[in-house]
């Protein structure tokens, strides 16, 4: 229960410190940890055999998300 509430608070930090955040430069890891966060709140949660592979399939989801914002942000591709 102790790595729940850890997951929990530093996925809360990661949240306000997106916020509070003004630069989209210094948000985008926050971001990224927020995600991580909710995968494993989601395995730690949920106690059936299947939550891994939501978490999984959510934590694929998101790295991809936050990989396309950052290629975004940083200009995309060069043609």
């Amino acid at each position: 229960m102790i790595a729940l509430y850890l997951v929990a608070a530093i996925a809360v930090f990661a949240a306000v410190r997106v916020v509070i955040e003004q630069k989209t430069g210094r948000k985008l890891p926050y971001a990224n940890v927020m995600n991580f966060a909710v995968a494993g709140t989601i395995v730690l949660l949920l106690d059936h055999p299947l939550s891994l592979v939501a978490a999984a399939a959510y934590f694929v989801g998101s790295t991809l998300e936050a990989n396309a914002v950052a290629s975004t942000y940083a200009g995309g591709m060069k043609r």
